[in-house]
């Protein structure tokens, strides 16, 4: 059961929650503090245990064609018995840490909390839910910006400005593009509409492209940071290539969405140290 639950938190894509816990606390030193550490911890499998775990259990049919799942990196596969103990196992998890995070913050923490409980429910909801309701599946990526008030109050650090939260919509509705283009034959087979389901494999890619293009021009104009820029910019070449000369229309292989997976762990720690490194969103 241990194995499943951590596979249920997909360890392979902490590292978006990870990105935005850390962007608020550069260039302050909360990581000598109790509490940076202890949120930290939860954005790790705590959060992404809630997040996907929800979306297990919502997603039970459709999992069945992914041959991409029951792995660390892409989420598991759950048996019946195990997929009806999940609620369970992640409302004991929350328990654990919400008091925890309360105490060394404010009260303020759990509204923040309850804040990505409200945006898990309304796009996981069996129904109705927004994960089947394109476009409006990305309007859900304002949960995962929770992270950063989280963040902010647990660490007593200021809120980042206006432009820091617009360009971390993107990299979020980026992030949820992706995935959708990754899944988009099982979705389709499960018969769950989604924006990639709906424009198809190519013309996702090419809005994909359009977003990341806009996040390289935005950090250019706001924060005039020419390698972050360059590093975007290198990210849409390279998805240029993907959508026009080497993938098109063709779905990858297990062993290239692992290869992808990898790689953007990487680039996503370098860009990390990066980001901490030049203080690139620290308001000057």
């Amino acid at each position: 059961m241990v194995r499943f639950c951590l596979k249920v938190s997909r360890p392979g894509l902490w590292f978006p929650t990870i990105w935005l816990y850390l962007l608020p606390t550069v260039g302050h030193n909360s990581w000598l503090q109790i509490p940076f550490w202890l949120g930290l911890l939860y954005v790790t499998f705590p959060l992404n245990f809630l997040v996907y775990g929800w979306n297990d259990m919502v997603d039970e049919s459709i999992d069945q064609f992914n041959p991409r799942k029951d792995s660390y990196f892409f989420g598991a596969k759950g048996k019946i018995e195990e997929l009806r103990s999940l609620p369970h196992c992640i409302i004991g998890t929350q328990l654990v840490f919400w008091p925890v995070l309360a105490y060394f913050s404010s009260w303020h923490m759990v509204i923040t909390l309850l804040g990505i409980v409200f945006f898990c429910w309304i796009y996981n909801a069996q129904d109705w839910g927004l994960r089947s309701q394109p476009p409006f599946e990305l309007a859900c990526q304002i949960g995962y910006l929770l992270i950063l008030p989280l963040s902010c109050i647990l660490n007593t650090v200021p809120f980042p400005e206006v432009e820091v939260w617009v360009y971390l919509f993107l990299f979020c509705a980026q992030s949820q593009l992706i995935g959708e283009v990754m899944d988009i034959g099982p979705d389709r087979k499960g018969g769950r509409r989604t924006i990639a389901t709906e424009l198809g494999r190519q013309n996702t890619k090419l809005l994909i492209i359009a977003i990341v293009l806009l996040e390289a021009m935005l950090i250019w104009a706001w924060f005039a940071d020419f390698l972050f820029a360059l590093g975007l910019s290198l990210f849409a070449l390279w998805l240029v290539l993907d959508r026009f000369l080497l993938y098109r229309d063709r779905e990858y292989t297990d062993i290239e969405f692992l290869i992808f997976g990898l790689a953007s762990n990487t680039i996503a720690c370098f860009s990390m140290i990066y980001v901490w490194k030049a203080q690139v969103f620290v308001a000057s």
